[in-house]
């Protein structure tokens, strides 16, 4: 029911344009569902990376992702302003992240639903993605979870 492919530098440039997310610390990955079950599923898609070290990595959404510079600041004194301030934008900030970005809520029978999954991580060898929360959407009934390896 589900493929996932770790995308390499040729691709992300296909994908995303002049930008290369894996060259800023992003790894995408590109998720294909396709419902051969006959009956429609819901997606309320969660992802974990899961490195050859067995660290485990949650997905980042899209829109840290085009926010994100490589950076991770340590949590400060919150914004007590009135006044709302920009965020600064990163190096990922381009319409393709999000745009390309898996948001599929339901995927009627007999569909293929696809998009970028993104988590803050390096691929290696022998790295597994994790991905559960599609469920029959009449009943709820939640379909097993899948572990996908991945090698270049």
């Amino acid at each position: 029911m589900g493929a996932a492919a770790y995308v390499t530098a040729e691709q992300a440039s296909a994908a995303f344009g002049k930008v290369n997310p894996y060259a800023h610390g992003i790894l995408p990955i590109l998720v294909v569902i396709e419902n051969g079950t006959g009956k429609t599923i819901r997606a309320d898609l969660r992802a974990e990376w899961e490195d050859s070290d067995r660290r485990h990595v949650e997905a980042m959404p899209p829109g840290d992702v085009v926010l994100f510079n490589g950076v991770r600041k340590a949590p400060g004194i919150p914004n007590t302003s009135p006044i709302p301030h920009k965020k600064a934008k990163g190096p990922l900030h381009t319409w393709e992240i999000e745009g390309r970005a898996f948001s599929a809520k339901l995927i009627p029978p007999g569909e293929t639903a696809s998009g970028f999954i993104y988590f803050e991580s390096n691929f290696q060898p022998g790295s597994h993605l994790v991905m559960s929360g599609l469920k029959d959407a009449a009943t709820g009934q939640d379909y097993f979870f899948f572990e996908i390896p991945l090698d270049k």
